[in-house]
């Protein structure tokens, strides 16, 4: 437990307050009965046994906020810092700041924010490990950092920037709204420690004395549909119809009198000139999930279309399985999903607790697809085992073993376009996300089979295996073009953060963007030739060759795209390394080489491989033991 110092002063202890009996959402203040078995027990704070005595111990309590009073000191931050030890790279509660007018009558609004243990967190619904439970006991919300295995998915779907991944650990940790303090009456470290009276704290809907607003919104602050967030606003002053955020991101807010709230609109800090910007897009930290995606989706197609071309006897595919091609077709097909998990993997924060990731099946779609691809590969790996001996024995057990990589691999699909309708990220919550999965499926899975076939078999002879083949791609790509169209003017004319990506698209990465376009056309018009006409001779292969060039490199800056537009619905901030911006110009300038400035690298993700492969390398078996367990814990 916190003890609380004898001469502690008395706006720091909780008031005893009458309490309404349910919030603005229409949910239950009190959150269990009072028979229920979850009352009178130990939080075990530190080992202690004991139980709070606060009255309201089972109320669902938050925070309130008045920015009429914030001066932007820090002071909360400091003190929260302080408080949990927090590193310097990282931070539970952040102050950032949108302005609004010009001299003399301009306006700043500042903002205080943590995580609002909402009423329903999707941190917890959406961490595969379970690390996330949110207590009877004030309602808090609150997060294992032991458990997490450092998959950063908490970090997706908060629309509030609360759980923070440190690259440093491999790990996710987030504001524990002071719980210990809580036991014995006392409000959080950074209510405490507020110079201007800003900050408060209690059962949620009441407000504090002195007060007269309880608003669920402030300008800037992301829409409360998506969590129910338990945190009250006071703003008496009247604001500009317009306000702007001091950070990178391209968004102001403008009001709308209808909904009373302000809405999120592009602000082009950057002008209209299209770049290039190769290296930040294909260097990206998601470079992992884009191997992975690609790869998984097109093993996938391509197993599911070998299977069910032989079980719907379709004379091409049952012709391809029978020839010289089929055995490395098949070991090229596990090859690449091998790599693509092990990309995966390497991308967790703790990649030797790989295994957590099946704990919350029951509500995670992370652990759904984890399961689902796992089942695939399980599937593959025994197909590739059994099915490649002519034994009818081994067929028959490699046929179910082909039969679970089939459905399991459209679960696990399904779930992959699942885990990215996420409402805080709204340029992936768009039904193209599942277009553009679905034609990847299709066009590389049907390249993968074409590309096997043509390198051993002779093109005069399958023709109509890749006439089949060319119709699929063709109705992969037409899928994913729709997709990107409709996507595209959607996202134009947004009123969420949706439409800053698209602004990025056209401008930071306009280039890219069209090259990407281009590319599409291109692959499907010739596809569509290949389709009608078939492939012969050297002109054949050569146009062959084209286009696998020209797929890959068409997927690898779509799906690249499709990783570093996003932009998700945080908090505006502009205090140092908070601040995109200033974190990208910290490394380009190698000021974050220089761990006091508070900016870390990722390199837990980037560079494990390379650092265990330098030191098997380089040292003695003793000290390669000593090096390889600093890499990995």
């Amino acid at each position: 437990m916190f003890e609380p110092r004898p001469d502690e002063p008395l706006y720091a202890f909780l008031r005893d307050q009458i309490t309404e009996e349910q919030n603005r959402y229409g949910q239950n203040i009190e959150l269990t009965d009072a028979d229920s078995a979850l009352r009178c027990k130990s939080l075990n704070i530190n080992g202690d046994t004991a139980i709070g005595e606060n009255p309201n111990r089972y109320k669902q309590h938050g925070f309130y906020f008045n920015s009429d009073n914030c001066i932007g000191c820090h002071a909360c931050e400091s003190a929260c810092s302080e408080k949990n030890d927090v590193p310097a790279h990282i931070a539970f509660r952040s102050v950032g700041f949108v302005e609004a007018g010009t001299y003399p009558d301009y306006q700043r609004t500042n903002i205080s924010m943590a995580c609002n243990h909402c009423d329903d967190p999707v941190c917890l619904t959406g961490c595969p490990t379970r690390a996330y439970t949110k207590f009877a006991e004030y309602g808090a919300v609150l997060q294992d950092p032991d458990i997490c295995f450092g998959c950063g998915y908490c970090t997706w779907v908060c629309p509030y920037n609360a759980p923070q991944l440190d690259p440093v650990k491999g790990e996710v940790s987030k504001c524990n709204m002071c719980v210990d303090r809580l036991e014995v009456n006392l409000k959080p470290a950074c209510v405490a420690a507020c110079l201007g009276n800003a900050l408060d704290f209690g059962v949620i809907e009441n407000i504090p004395e002195n007060r007269i607003q309880a608003k669920t919104e402030i300008p800037g602050f992301p829409s409360t549909d998506i969590t129910h967030p338990n945190i009250r606003f006071q703003k008496t002053h009247n604001t500009h119809r317009e306000v702007t955020r001091t950070d990178d991101m391209p968004l102001k807010y403008h009001r709308d009198d209808e909904l009373g709230k302000f809405k999120p609109v592009v602000d082009e800090k950057q002008g209209r000139e299209q770049h290039w910007n190769l290296r930040k897009l294909l260097t990206s930290h998601e470079s992992a999930h884009v191997l992975f995606t690609l790869c998984t989706q097109a093993t996938v197609g391509a197993f599911s279309m070998l299977m069910l071309g032989n079980w719907l006897n379709i004379n091409a595919i049952v012709t391809l399985k029978n020839s010289s091609a089929f055995a490395p077709l098949v070991l090229l097909i596990f090859a690449i999903s091998t790599f693509g998990l092990f990309k995966l993997n390497m991308h967790l924060g703790k990649p030797h607790r790989f295994y957590r990731g099946f704990n919350n099946l029951k509500l995670s779609p992370v652990s759904r697809e984890i399961a689902g691809v796992s089942m695939f590969y399980t599937g593959l790996l025994g197909y590739t085992a059994l099915g490649l001996f002519n034994i009818a024995f081994l067929n028959s057990i490699a046929n179910i073993f082909a039969f679970i990589g089939v459905l399991s691999g459209a679960i696990g699909l399904y779930y992959m376009y699942k885990l990215y309708r996420i409402p805080a990220r709204p340029f992936w919550n768009h039904w193209q996300t599942g277009s553009a999965f679905v034609g990847t499926l299709l066009s590389f899975g049907a390249l993968l089979i074409a590309i096997v076939s043509a390198c051993i078999l002779p093109l005069a002879g399958m023709q109509v295996l890749l006439q089949n083949l060319a119709a699929v791609m063709v109705l992969g790509l037409a899928i994913e073009g729709c997709g990107h169209i409709v996507h595209a003017r959607d996202m134009q004319g947004a009123s969420h953060e949706g439409a800053a990506s698209y602004y990025h698209q056209v401008t930071e990465y306009g280039k890219s963007y069209s090259l990407r376009n281009g590319l599409l056309a291109f692959n499907l018009a010739l596809v569509a030739v290949i389709a009608v006409m078939g492939l012969s001779g050297a002109i054949g292969y050569l146009a062959g060759l084209v286009l696998v060039f020209s797929m890959l490199v068409m997927a690898a800056f779509g799906r690249s795209l499709f990783f570093v537009l996003v932009i998700p619905t945080t908090m505006p901030g502009a205090f140092f390394w908070k601040n995109k911006g200033f974190v990208e110009h910290a490394r380009a300038i190698g000021l974050a080489d220089a761990p006091q400035h508070g900016v870390a690298y990722e390199r837990h993700h980037a560079f494990k491989v390379d650092e265990l492969l330098k030191t098997i390398k380089e040292t003695s078996v003793k000290d390669m033991l000593e090096n390889i367990k600093g890499i990995f814990l």
